[in-house]
């Protein structure tokens, strides 16, 4: 039997992620709770969310393709994304005084000196093992096997020096042509040098909501033209901070005794990461302001909340790990592919 494509739908966490799934399973039309009862960042409201967004990507397996544009979905989406972009300006304001996309990017640049036990990476570096390079390859999983496809939905927004340079940045992300160096598939190869089951979508349920607000922040930046600058902030900041965590990556790989293709993806992020920083920071950011100078506290406003939902992140991941217990929902979910 041939494998579909398309993941199977994740189980539900609550009221609104439920109501989702059933409508996507083609179950008679029920009431979706109002997401203002929900936390913005809790699992059930990122799950729905995570589920509606997945629509736009490779779909779920068993649910139409159609469902995509279906307008009662769109307006449950619409609620969702209200709530959960309505908290993120209120928890990453942006002041037009003060607040430039030079400044932001600067900031970027600085590494953390006083405790970078806060960063996954100093972390995984200095005494990260095998189980957790795997737990972490797992929950990062849901990014990096569609790395470059969400900021790809930018290139019909841009015009000018901000989309050529765009372009060329994706053409690397992509593989330069090349369909075994594209990113998400060297994050493919990296997964099972560690044991990982690399299906799409694999480990949606093993996720914490932290994790899944990551990658859904991505697709509600891509989906909206209106939200385009704010999408090249998040683009900037993960390539601005890519190539100092990838060369401690690569560095934890080597020293847990991960296999090659698990430091390779790393490596090679270190290397390409630190050109495409320069190409975005001067062209992609920069041509975008040269046209329309009026969206430079929106770039800012990416680049934060980008950087504000990757730190809640890291403190799930860190507060688990610190505690002893797994950083997954679920305590097994990385160790029936182990050997």
């Amino acid at each position: 039997m041939t494998r579909s494509p398309a993941p199977p739908l994740p189980g539900p966490r609550g009221p609104l992620s439920s109501a989702v799934l059933d409508a996507l399973r083609g179950a008679a039309p029920a009431a979706v709770p109002s997401p203002a009862r929900s936390s913005p960042y809790g699992d059930d409201l990122q799950l729905a969310l995570y589920a509606l967004y997945e629509l736009h990507y490779r779909g779920f397996d068993g649910v139409p393709d159609d469902l995509e544009w279906d307008s009662g979905l769109l307006a449950v989406r619409h609620a969702l994304e209200d709530r959960f972009l309505g908290a993120l300006r209120a928890e990453v304001p942006v002041d037009a005084d003060a607040d430039t996309a030079e400044r932001a990017l600067d900031e970027l640049q600085i590494e953390p000196a006083a405790d970078p036990g806060d960063s996954v990476s100093h972390y995984l570096q200095a005494e990260g093992s095998l189980r957790h390079l795997r737990e972490y390859a797992a929950l990062r999983s849901l990014y990096h096997l569609k790395e470059a496809d969400p900021h790809a939905w930018v290139i019909p927004r841009l015009r000018g020096r901000a989309k050529a340079a765009m372009v060329a940045v994706e053409y690397d992300e992509f593989g330069a042509g090349r369909a075994d160096e594209i990113h998400a598939e060297l994050f493919a190869a990296l997964m099972a040098d560690l044991g990982l089951d690399t299906t799409y979508g694999r480990y949606v349920d093993a996720a914490p909501a932290e994790a899944l607000a990551t990658v859904n922040l991505m697709s509600l930046f891509g989906l909206h033209r209106s939200l385009r600058a704010v999408l090249v902030g998040h683009f900037a900041a993960v390539e601005v901070t890519s190539s100092p965590a990838s060369r401690r990556l690569a560095e934890a790989m080597r020293r847990a005794g991960a296999g090659s293709a698990a430091v390779r993806f790393y490596t090679e992020h270190v290397e390409a990461d630190a050109v495409h920083e320069q190409v975005v920071r001067h062209d992609v950011v920069g041509g975008l302001l040269e046209s329309e100078p009026h969206l430079d506290t929106d770039i800012v406003f990416g680049i934060r909340a980008t950087t504000w939902l990757e730190n809640r992140l890291a403190d799930r991941i860190l507060g688990a790990w610190r505690g002893g217990v797994t950083a997954l929902r679920e305590q097994d979910a990385v160790t029936p592919a182990l050997s």
